[in-house]
């Protein structure tokens, strides 16, 4: 199969729903075996910060969700990219359907962040560089969402989220380098696929989580994606073969 036959079969979203069906199964188990693990290493096992004790574990959680809060975001904005420029149907779908997850991870990186500043910086929230730009993602992933309810029309809602997810890509880089640009209470920014500056049995937990969440957020996805897809497309005569293929029979006790 060549590039270009496989790329038109992407946007495809009967092809995608036949493809996807495994996928969406697999990362949801996934994603289930390794925050469980994440999370109990993290919980459990891993020791004590020698600065601030227990508290630091909220980082498990928090470090997760803010780094895909934003790859989230920069999901939306090559959809919105693929949607203006090849017009894919299976892009509006995603501009759709990875919206509130987004909204909900970046939420969540937000409240941990100040559950974990409260005992570290003595305060709940502060005006920091980094803070403020996750806060201003929070309100794209708003804006977006208010933007598609707003506009009746699905195809001028779409290409209207389009834009604005492009527009606010600016916004990504600034919450990546604005520990470095301008002076914050974070700390300055470490590579993870090489490993922060922390001990391994701190660290093993922490990639084992971000890795989890990943695997959620491409299960959600996944499985959101192909809701809207039989949503969308119900009328066609393949959804309504699936719809009226024959549920399994239970066995019938003796």
């Amino acid at each position: 199969m060549s590039l270009k036959t496989l790329w038109h079969k992407l946007g495809s979203p009967r092809w995608f729903y036949e493809l996807s069906g495994p996928w969406t199964t697999g990362f949801g188990v996934a994603a289930a075996l390794l925050l469980a693990v994440g999370c109990v290493w993290a919980l459990a096992i891993a020791p004590e910060d020698y600065q601030q004790g227990n508290s630091y574990r909220i980082m498990y959680i928090h470090v997760p969700t803010a780094i895909l809060a934003q790859s989230v975001y920069m999901t939306l904005g090559v959809a919105g990219v693929i949607l203006l420029v090849w017009r894919m149907k299976l892009a509006d779908m995603v501009l759709a359907c990875a919206v509130p997850f987004g909204l909900w991870m970046t939420a969540l990186a937000l409240v941990t962040g100040a559950i974990w500043g409260k005992p570290t910086w003595g305060t709940w929230w502060v005006w920091d560089a980094r803070i403020v730009s996750m806060l201003v993602q929070l309100f794209l992933f708003f804006g977006l969402y208010a933007l598609r309810e707003a506009i009746p029309r699905a195809d001028a809602a779409g290409r209207a989220c389009a834009v604005l997810a492009i527009v606010g890509l600016v916004n990504i880089p600034i919450i990546k380098y604005s520990v470095d640009w301008w002076l914050t209470l974070h700390q300055p920014s470490s590579n993870l696929l090489t490993g922060p500056t922390m001990p391994s049995e701190m660290y093993l937990p922490l990639f084992v989580n971000i890795i989890g969440f990943y695997c959620l957020y491409a299960y959600v996805l996944l499985a959101s994606l192909r809701l809207e897809i039989l949503r969308r497309e119900e009328k066609t005569q393949w959804v309504q073969q699936q719809l009226q293929q024959p549920l399994p029979q239970q066995p019938q006790a003796v």
